[in-house]
């Protein structure tokens, strides 16, 4: 019964986050491919929250470049709840992720 609701529930979340996602015109130019790249864009919005946080209100926490990269290759539920966990994005390179941890933190 569990495995049922638990497959509903992600079913639920999927149909959500493609339903209501963001656009990627939603993004500035410099960060736009990133974020259609990866994405980043069907969990994410600039100023409000979707199925994850804005990214304005991940800049809040005033976490370093590094704390950010590192959260994107291995989330922690923890730092966020009320929020479904993201998904590990063990995709994204380190370079990429640097530019959009960057650009996080230019929100402020």
């Amino acid at each position: 019964m569990k495995t049922i609701s638990k497959l509903i529930f992600t079913a639920v979340l999927s149909f959500s986050a493609l339903s209501f996602q963001a656009k990627a015109e939603d993004f500035p130019e410099a960060i736009k491919p990133l974020m259609q790249k990866y994405t980043c864009f069907a969990c994410h919005k600039v100023d409000a929250r979707l199925v994850g946080p804005a990214y304005q209100d991940v800049a809040k926490k005033k976490y370093s470049v590094d704390k950010i990269v590192a959260l994107i290759a291995k989330p922690q539920p923890s730092n966020w709840p009320g929020y479904p966990p993201m998904a590990p994005m063990t995709n994204v390179p380190k370079g990429d992720a640097i530019i959009i941890a960057k650009w996080i933190n230019s929100l402020r």
